[in-house]
């Protein structure tokens, strides 16, 4: 009887990161959100209705950052209509 081929073993590579950034938040949010709202039974049309307006998102959920302010850059070369 010929000896058995021992698996593979997976090798779990991950991106080591020194901070999370606010994108990586918002994204975190988002997902625990949307499982919340499944687990508490809403269906996935549902859930993703609710998620996809933002007036329906509680405050509290994804901590507050410093507003900035951005302004549109204006071209004055840019030819007005």
């Amino acid at each position: 009887m010929a000896a058995k081929k021992k698996p593979a073993k997976r090798i779990r590579r991950s991106v080591a990161r020194k901070e999370t950034t606010a994108l990586d938040m918002h994204a975190i949010a988002l997902n625990e959100w949307y499982q919340s709202l499944r687990r508490a039974g809403f269906s996935v049309e549902i859930a993703l209705g609710l998620m996809d307006n933002k007036n329906s998102m509680p405050d509290w959920l994804i901590p507050q950052t410093a507003d900035t302010d951005i302004t549109p850059f204006h071209d004055d070369d840019e030819d007005e209509d």
